[in-house]
C-alpha cells in the first residue's frame, strides 16, 4: 500500500494565519463547515478554499455525515515542521544558557 500523493507542502499550507486558526479549532474535535464559518469573518466559500489546501496538505480530513461535511485535525504531517525547528534548537539553548549566564553574574 502506497502513502497518499499530497497536493499541498505543509510549510506552505500553514503559511496563512486563517488555516492556522483553523487547525487549532480543529483540535478540539471534528467539526462541520458551518460551525468553522461561525469563528471567521470571511464567506463559507473562503472558508472551503482554506479546509481545501489543509486537506491537500494532508492536514485535516473531511467525510460526510448526513448533508453536511465535517473536518478532523490530522497532526501528523506537522512533524516535518516539528523536525525542522528541531535543528534550531540548539541556538535556542546557547542564548538561553548564555543569558542563564548573565543573569546569575548580577
Amino acid at each position: 500500500m502506497t502513502a497518499p500523493v499530497l497536493k499541498q507542502d505543509v510549510f506552505q499550507a500553514i503559511s496563512d494565519p486563517t488555516r492556522r486558526t483553523m487547525l487549532v479549532l480543529l483540535a478540539n474535535g471534528e467539526l462541520p463547515i458551518t460551525a468553522i464559518t461561525t469563528h471567521f469573518p470571511i464567506s463559507r466559500t473562503a472558508v472551503n478554499k482554506h479546509l481545501y489546501v489543509l486537506n491537500d496538505a494532508g492536514l485535516v480530513s473531511k467525510r460526510k455525515l448526513g448533508r453536511e461535511t465535517r473536518y478532523r485535525l490530522e497532526a501528523a504531517p506537522l512533524v516535518q515542521i516539528q523536525d525542522w525547528l528541531s535543528f534550531f534548537e540548539v541556538y535556542w539553548d546557547n542564548r538561553l544558557l548564555a543569558l542563564k549566564n548573565i543573569v546569575e553574574q548580577d
